[in-house]
């Protein structure tokens, strides 16, 4: 496994850091196909029930690495597509596969690619000094890991836009107030703060916490007959759950449920 990639596992929490501080987090080919065994891992593993993403130093993820691009890099169209669907597109859409919460913990700089990885996430947090921004025009390329995608759909298509021909930087409060990140904490509390949050998320029951999360998406390009039809087959599956019972259990007898994942 990289070294570029550090992962721990807490409180039914993992812990995934990008570790290139000297580099912002840039991406390195070792570092995106560890993310997408790592996530393959937390998915298996009956003690995640939450992840965290954030990363290393002074910098959440600056995306590509700009200094291996340019003259001697291989812009050959078959290599480009191959290049970005086995690697920064395949996180991208493990991403979003995952059925697990997610939450991003945006330390400071997150742009580009580190950008677009950080939305495919459910949840974005910040600390106040964090900027982000969409800077592809500024080199003369394109969101390529969903950023696209998913910024018109959290601030609008407007905004988007704006921040994509712009490439400029957006600072913690603001992200906040289009509603690209969910809180904003002093720096010093960052991580202390969003591990409290995934830890509330993660002692929740592990079956609905994901199957919320899939019917959220999935309602988002269905129709609402389609929605209420199939939510009502997933509440069918979890009321069958030891879970349920044991939640039904502490209610009534006034404690904290224990759950189990089944």
């Amino acid at each position: 496994m990289s070294n570029d990639l550090l992962f721990e596992v807490k409180d039914k929490v993992a812990i995934m850091t990008l570790n290139r501080p000297e580099a912002l987090n840039a991406f390195t080919p070792g570092m995106l196909t560890g993310w997408v065994e790592r996530l393959e891992e937390a998915q298996r593993r009956d003690d995640v029930n939450a992840l965290v993403v954030t990363g290393a130093g002074r910098g959440f993820c600056s995306g590509g690495d700009v200094k291996r691009m340019g003259e001697g890099a291989d812009n050959s169209v078959s290599t480009t597509k191959n290049r970005l669907w086995t690697m920064t597109q395949m996180v991208a859409k493990r991403m979003i596969q995952f059925d697990k919460p997610t939450i991003a913990a945006i330390n400071g700089v997150a742009a580009g690619g580190g950008l677009d990885i950080a939305l495919c996430c459910d949840i974005r947090v910040a600390a106040e000094s964090a900027r982000v921004a969409e800077t592809y025009a500024r080199i003369g390329l394109l969101p390529g890991a969903g950023g696209a995608w998913h910024l018109p759909r959290i601030v609008g298509k407007a905004k988007a836009l704006e921040m994509f021909w712009t490439c400029d930087f957006v600072e913690a409060r603001e992200a906040k107030e289009i509603g690209l990140v969910s809180h904003v904490w002093p720096d010093g509390e960052l991580m202390d703060r969003t591990l409290e949050l995934a830890a509330k998320i993660a002692r929740g029951a592990p079956l609905s916490n994901r199957l919320i999360k899939r019917t959220l998406n999935q309602g988002l390009d269905t129709d609402l007959w389609t929605h209420l039809d199939q939510i009502s087959s997933h509440i069918a599956v979890v009321r069958s759950t030891e879970d349920h019972q044991e939640a039904i259990r502490a209610f009534k007898e006034k404690r904290q449920p224990v759950f189990k994942g089944r």
